[in-house]
């Protein structure tokens, strides 16, 4: 069914976020660098995959309420083809 496959991106989706940000995190605090600089490019790093999640979050929030707006409009259709009984 599509909207299993939908739930699979999600969690696909969500777990490369999670491995991107524990990578990037690791990355950056074993590179040879000073802190004020490793904070700083911690924080810009941190500040993009967040953006990222959101924007990923919004697509997903949208495609849901999409579907269920569809949904919903053919419960109706149905519903009043049958005769409203």
């Amino acid at each position: 069914m599509d909207y299993e496959q939908d739930a699979h991106s999600a969690v696909f989706v969500s777990g490369f976020l999670l491995g991107a940000m524990v990578g990037a995190g690791i990355a950056l605090l074993a590179a040879p660098q000073a802190g004020t600089r490793t904070r700083r490019r911690i924080r810009k790093a941190v500040g993009e995959i967040k953006t990222s999640a959101r924007d990923q979050w919004d697509d997903l929030a949208e495609d849901v309420k999409d579907r269920v707006d569809d949904a919903v409009q053919g419960a109706r259709d149905r519903f009043v083809t049958q005769g409203g009984s």
